[in-house]
């Protein structure tokens, strides 16, 4: 991401490595099948079956590693910023002042993790939504937000009534 003069990078981060678990045990399931039908056509031979395991879970941990670098989220004192690929790419940006809305999602497993969805929903188009997907600890991501934004930050204090 190019900074423009003065910008600030308030946050940047990947996907978790814990947000891919699934993804890899996916992948080990695949290679532990794949590695027993070798073994099953081979005549019982497991050493074959065992060369398949190793490079199916190989391949897949690669993938997943490639796929979790290969996504990068920044959120500057200007713009939040979404950029996923590496020979392909896709990049997804907005001022901060269209942010209108921070949330960050955790279900039960997501929690012991520690990892979550921060989704931003912004004025505009209907591509004007953002999701920050699997980060580790969300709730920081979003106070990060919020000290970028003083209108968002400002807005909770006046809900309160005056003393």
């Amino acid at each position: 991401m190019d900074l423009q003069s003065g910008e600030k990078v308030l946050y940047q981060g990947h996907p978790s490595w814990r947000a891919i678990v699934g993804f890899y045990l996916k992948g080990m399931a695949v290679g532990l099948a794949g590695g027993a039908l070798a073994t099953l056509l081979n005549d019982g031979d497991a050493g074959l079956g065992v060369v398949v395991f190793v490079v199916v879970t190989a391949i897949m941990i690669l993938v997943g590693f490639i796929r979790r670098v290969a996504t990068v989220y920044t959120i500057t004192d200007r713009r939040l910023n979404i950029k996923i690929g590496i020979i392909s790419r896709k990049v997804q940006e907005t001022r901060l002042q269209r942010v209108q809305n921070v949330n960050f999602n955790q279900g039960v497993y997501e929690r012991v993790m520690q990892i979550g969805d921060v989704e931003f929903t912004t004025a505009g188009t209907d591509e004007s939504n953002f999701v920050f997907a699997g980060v580790g600890q969300p709730e920081q991501v979003v106070q990060n937000v919020e000290k970028a934004t003083p209108i968002l930050s400002g807005l909770q204090g006046e809900a309160e009534p005056n003393s």
